[in-house]
């Protein structure tokens, strides 16, 4: 076999330079290498996005089998390609955008029909395909709509109706004097209902805005009550096991009261002792301290202390003791 070195070094660099080129190209496309990429890519056509987001899960019968790969408008629809693997995917396939939080997000449901598996070519249709209501838009719609509302003209309409039905049956002038009375109520909270409105508008995109981390909240107590549901069984047995102690205990008591009985009341007049002689008891502590500090300066002077007995002689016997204890 050649040498490496006795080879010609123009076709090893452009072998090299081939080789890493594959590389990269692999590496960008590697979502549609048919082992390690994503899996097959599918379209399907609506009527409009409803939020969808690239990057989504897509999902069959509940079970998450790809993700959006790509949003885009396409004549008078709107053209969403996604991948799937791992699944099947009929011909007769529909797919449905679902609302996956309270919060507005969102995820593609395929439900595969269909006997021959779908062209990766041909999009789902829009005849098979539906967009799910969104309640930040309803909500929005309805405070523009209520602003744009003139509630005092809707008032005097009211009024008129009523006027005009006066002498109409009892129930049918009953019926308008509510609604003269609900329009009156409405035109007299008109700013009352544009600030609610506004604000729920306001709370509804913070909402949404704070999607990931409510959902992150809402994942994590799943995820706790989830635990509690495994440890149910580690949770009644621990219950039980005090309950039993607790019988045990009370069993232990009853069967040696005559012991402790005599116990309890010594400890009793022991504690009341010291809570009688409480005032003796601190004032003794308090004098210990100064006879503490002098008896250490005392022998700090190594392997002897100083000190001197007063009273051990009687006073003025003879040139010993003339002052006593006053020396």
């Amino acid at each position: 076999m050649k040498p490496f070195r006795e080879r010609n070094p123009y076709v090893i660099g452009i072998v090299s330079l081939s080789v890493l080129a594959l590389v990269f190209v692999a590496a960008f496309f590697s979502d549609n290498l048919p082992i390690i990429g994503g899996g097959t890519t599918y379209s399907a056509d609506f009527t409009e996005d409803a939020g969808l987001q690239t990057g989504d899960d897509v999902r069959i019968a509940g079970v998450k089998v790809g993700k959006i790969t790509s949003i885009g408008l396409e004549n008078d629809h709107v053209k969403v390609s996604f991948q799937v693997k791992n699944a099947w995917v009929g011909d007769r396939s529909t797919a449905d955008i679902k609302i996956k939080t309270l919060l507005g997000a969102k995820y593609l449901s395929v439900d595969p029909q269909g006997t021959n598996a779908l062209n990766p070519d041909t999009a789902i249709p829009t005849s098979r395909t539906t967009s799910p209501y969104d309640v930040l838009d309803a909500f929005n719609g309805l405070s523009r709509t209520v602003t744009a509302l003139n509630t005092d003209q809707l008032s005097q309409s009211f009024e008129v109706l009523s006027e005009t039905f006066a002498n109409t049956p009892t129930n049918v002038r009953s019926a308008l004097d509510g609604l003269s009375a609900l329009s009156k109520t409405i035109s007299s909270r008109d700013q009352q209902l544009a600030n609610l409105l506004s604000n729920t508008g306001q709370i509804s995109q913070t909402l949404a805005g704070r999607d990931a981390q409510v959902q992150k909240l809402l994942s994590d107590g799943t995820l706790l009550l989830g635990m509690l549901e495994q440890r149910e069984q580690a949770i009644a047995t621990l219950l039980t096991g005090t309950q039993s102690l607790s019988k045990q205990l009370t069993g232990l008591v009853s069967d040696n009261q005559q012991q402790l009985t005599p116990v309890l009341t010594q400890l009793n007049q022991f504690t009341s002792m010291l809570q009688s002689n409480q005032t003796s008891l601190a004032q003794g502590i308090t004098l210990l301290a100064p006879f503490a500090r002098l008896f250490a300066n005392t022998v700090g002077n190594g392997r002897w202390f100083d000190n001197y007995i007063c009273g051990l002689l009687p006073p003025s016997i003879g040139p010993i003791n003339q002052m006593g204890c006053l020396q």
